[in-house]
């Protein structure tokens, strides 16, 4: 995987000299799941040990480290604080999934769930708090979307200069689907920065499916920033 992500690196910094390309590794540290767990909440905590081999595998690259939370049945304000050891290092960011976050009850996986502005704010609000208190380089945070409903009341979304806020193109699917996508429910309600999602399996499945060019990626408006592999 680390050879991998290293070509790849390689590739977008021909196509792209206009900004340095940094490697990075995005860890699922709290993981949706279909059944309940103990206390109800349909989520999977990683164990510590996990998240300490992925900083080891990211450092040994240069690189940075995304720590992604899915809540299930729980919530942003309750998972995230629990990564704090690891989100007062300076090359640990950290990542939002909506699509895992289950207001209504549901059982994960079974719907596409959502969060809103107020959530995203209290992530916002508390890593610029640790970068306040910590003397830390502005923190990353990564929201993944492809849906309308996955962010609710984006306008409310705030910015500020600890928090550089990306909002990723998360969706697979032909290169047209995944373009439309992106301009309606990324660049169509912009908040900060953009990122785009690319699956080697799930771009590909059945022709006319087919992984998109790192040229095509860049055409986008606005050009998309951070790109993820999965």
């Amino acid at each position: 995987m680390k050879a991998s992500l290293l070509e790849e690196c390689l590739l977008w910094q021909k196509a792209d000299s206009l900004h340095t390309v940094i490697p990075a590794l995005h860890y699922l540290a709290v993981t949706a799941q279909s059944s309940a767990g103990k206390d109800g909440m349909y989520r999977l905590r990683m164990p510590f040990h996990q998240i300490d081999k992925l900083l080891e595998i990211s450092r040994s690259m240069e690189g940075i480290a995304f720590l992604d939370v899915q809540v299930g049945h729980s919530t942003v304000q309750r998972e995230v604080p629990l990564l704090e050891k690891y989100l007062i290092e300076p090359d640990v960011h950290l990542g939002l999934d909506p699509e895992w976050s289950m207001k209504d009850g549901s059982i994960p996986g079974k719907r596409i769930g959502t969060l809103d502005a107020a959530d995203i704010n209290f992530a916002v609000d508390y890593l610029a708090e640790l970068v306040r208190n910590y003397n830390l380089p502005p923190k990353i945070l990564v929201v993944h979307r492809f849906t309308k409903g996955m962010v609710t009341n984006y306008k409310n979304i705030k910015t500020c200069p600890e928090v550089q806020i990306v909002i990723n193109m998360d969706g697979f699917g032909f290169p047209a689907k995944k373009i439309d996508s992106y301009r309606r429910f990324v660049a169509g309600e912009p908040v900060q920065f953009t990122g785009f999602k690319l699956f080697y399996k799930n771009d590909t499945w059945t022709p006319p499916n087919r992984l998109m060019t790192r040229p095509e990626i860049l055409k986008l408006r606005p050009r998309p920033i951070y790109i993820q592999y999965q």
